[in-house]
């Protein structure tokens, strides 16, 4: 088995207003819709509840993982299944609640205790 990529995104509600829009959009729709693209194996998402050396850099960290090591090829097959409407019947559009506060692609480069 090849090593793990991943797609790490640091995500937050825009404001603190859109708390509830940005958990019902996100955390409620677009997260699983996401884990249906065909070469995402698994998705985690997680709340910050305590900085450690300093403030956490955003209020959630998702992970995205992908078969395959070649972060462009995931990139273009992430990008065809969200372009297209048809993918993810219960998709909703962005209701403009999340701010990206980063995200990248990540090559495995050690593990230990994973399977």
């Amino acid at each position: 088995m090849g090593k793990k990529l991943i797609l790490m995104g640091l995500v937050e509600p825009e404001t603190e207003d859109l708390v509830e829009a940005f958990n019902e959009w996100y955390l409620g729709n677009h997260i699983e819709d996401t884990y249906n693209c065909p070469n995402i194996t698994a998705v985690r998402s997680f709340k910050a509840v305590r900085g450690f050396l300093g403030e956490p850099p955003s209020g959630y960290l998702t992970i995205y993982e992908f078969e395959g090591e070649d972060a462009e090829e995931a990139e273009r097959i992430l990008g065809e299944y969200q372009a297209d409407p048809n993918a993810y019947p219960p998709r909703q559009p962005s209701n403009g609640s999340m701010k990206v506060v980063g995200a990248g692609w990540y090559s495995e480069e050690v593990a230990f205790g994973t399977s």
